[in-house]
Parts: structure tokens; C-alpha cells; sequence
């Protein structure tokens, strides 16, 4: 019996426990974006609030338009029709407007673009593959250690846990670190999307895709395969668990132990195990 990865694994789970969003997935009746769990996610949300006072604003002003001109030259009130066919004013208007609109809009955009890209020096790295139906992850700076997580049957779920988002072993990263997450596939086309952390990035068969993440709060968050892959495409979900500092150094030396690779022996030590 491993008795270390049991110990690491129960002293994460009681760390855990004790934060206030420990379940921060989606919710009943939820509009909007889920909660914000990391700095790119904060600007992904303010940057959509910006977007969504421009987009009111220009529909209320279109239908106030709509409104006073089907008012305004009904054939009651204008019974013989104005033949005006071109207004310099009007048309400079109509085209300096969205221009400028459409500047104010592209500043922020690619602002979050850059910002969302890669993280210039990152504390650690992870990287997550996709396969037909689950995902495996790795942790190349501890010991390179590596696990699959798969779905969590329906009869198999106690409570707490969410149906179809639930999966055997959960990633576990600390908060308060830059993290570069590498993303690639070994047989289709996956995405890896995790709503709360801002991040949606396709898993490509042969080619290693980066993004990152700082994330802001402790918790447990969920995310699935964004990319139609096929008859499993709905049954490789993702399950995150974010923990402090401390709790991510417990659960990574149990980790390490539990999830060691095992290397395939060669030469001398080989052949007497054939023997």
C-alpha cells in the first residue's frame, strides 16, 4: 500500500475543503459568464461588459430611429414623399461613426489577444493531451509524472460531484503562479476549454499549441472538450482543482510517487527479467 500519495492526497483534500469556492462551476439559471478565476478571464470579462454597453447603445439607437421614422413620414404625416436622395452630413456620419466605434473596440481587443497569448517567464509548466475519450496531463518540472483522467460513470458519482463534469483524477495547480499550459492531441482534433480560466485552445495531432494561466482563487472548476471528436466527444470533461501553494507542494510529492513513470529496462537488467 502507498501510504505517501494517500496521505498527500488526504491532507490536499482537507486544505481543499476549507475554501470558500470550492465548487465554483456553473450554476442554475446562470447568465453570463461564469465567475472569473484568473487574470485573463477578469479582462475577457471586462472586455465583454465593454462590449455589451457599445451593443445596447447602438441597438436602442436603431430602434429609436426606427421608431420616429415609421412616426415621422407615415403617409398620414407625409403624404407627399421627399425625393432627397444623397446628404453629405448624413453620409459622413453614417461612416465616420462605425469607424471609430470599430477603433475603440479594436484597442481593448488586441490588448486581451497579446495578453492572453503566452506568459514571458513562467513559474511552471503542464501539459495536457488529448486522446479518444479523456485527457492525460503531465508535469514536466516534477519529475515528469503523468496520469489520465477520465469521466466519472453516473452511477458512480456521489454527492457533490456533477454529472458529465466529473473526472477520476483532477488536475491540481496552486494559485498565485504563472503557469504555461502546452496543449496537443495524439489521435484527433480536441479543444481544451476551461470557462472560468479564460482559456479555449485546440488540441492538434503534431503540433504543440501555448497559452497560460494565472489563476486568482482556490476552488474546483470544470471545463470539456470544445471540438466535435467523436462518438466520446461529450465524455472527456475537465476538473480542476485550484489550491494554495502549500497544498499543491503536499499533493505533488504523493503525485510523484503515484503517477511515476515507469521507464522500460534495457540491456543486462532486461534480458534477466526475460530470464
Amino acid at each position: 500500500m502507498k501510504i505517501l500519495p494517500r496521505i498527500g492526497t488526504c491532507l490536499f483534500a482537507m486544505t481543499a475543503g476549507m475554501t470558500p469556492a470550492l465548487a465554483a462551476g456553473p450554476r442554475d439559471w446562470q447568465l453570463g459568464f461564469r465567475d472569473a478565476a484568473s487574470l485573463t478571464m477578469e479582462r475577457i470579462t471586462e472586455f465583454h461588459n465593454l462590449l455589451l454597453i457599445i451593443i445596447t447603445a447602438i441597438s436602442i439607437f436603431v430602434l429609436v430611429l426606427l421608431l420616429y421614422v415609421m412616426f415621422r413620414f407615415s403617409e398620414k404625416r407625409n403624404p407627399t414623399p421627399s425625393k432627397t436622395t444623397h446628404n453629405t452630413l448624413i453620409e459622413v456620419l453614417w461612416t465616420t461613426i462605425p469607424v471609430i466605434i470599430l477603433v475603440v473596440i479594436a484597442i481593448p481587443s488586441f490588448k486581451l489577444l497579446y495578453f492572453a497569448d503566452r506568459v514571458e517567464e513562467a513559474e511552471m509548466t503542464i501539459k495536457a493531451i488529448g486522446r479518444q475519450w479523456y485527457w492525460s496531463y503531465e508535469y514536466p518540472d516534477y519529475e515528469n509524472f503523468t496520469f489520465d483522467a477520465t469521466i466519472v460513470d453516473e452511477e458512480d458519482l456521489v454527492e457533490g460531484q456533477k454529472r458529465l463534469l466529473e473526472t477520476d483524477n483532477h488536475v491540481v495547480l496552486p494559485v498565485d503562479t504563472r503557469i504555461r499550459l502546452l496543449i496537443t492531441a495524439s489521435d484527433v482534433l480536441h479543444s481544451f476549454a476551461l470557462p472560468a480560466m479564460g482559456i479555449k485552445l485546440d488540441a492538434v495531432p503534431g503540433r504543440l499549441n501555448e497559452t497560460w494561466v494565472q489563476i486568482t482563487r482556490e476552488g474546483t472548476y470544470y471545463g470539456q472538450c470544445s471540438e466535435i471528436c467523436g462518438t466520446g466527444h461529450s465524455y472527456m470533461p475537465i476538473t480542476l482543482k485550484a489550491v494554495s501553494k502549500e497544498a499543491f507542494a503536499v499533493w505533488v510529492e504523493g503525485a510523484k510517487e503515484e503517477f511515476a513513470r515507469v521507464e522500460p529496462q534495457t540491456g543486462p537488467a532486461r534480458l534477466a527479467q526475460l530470464k
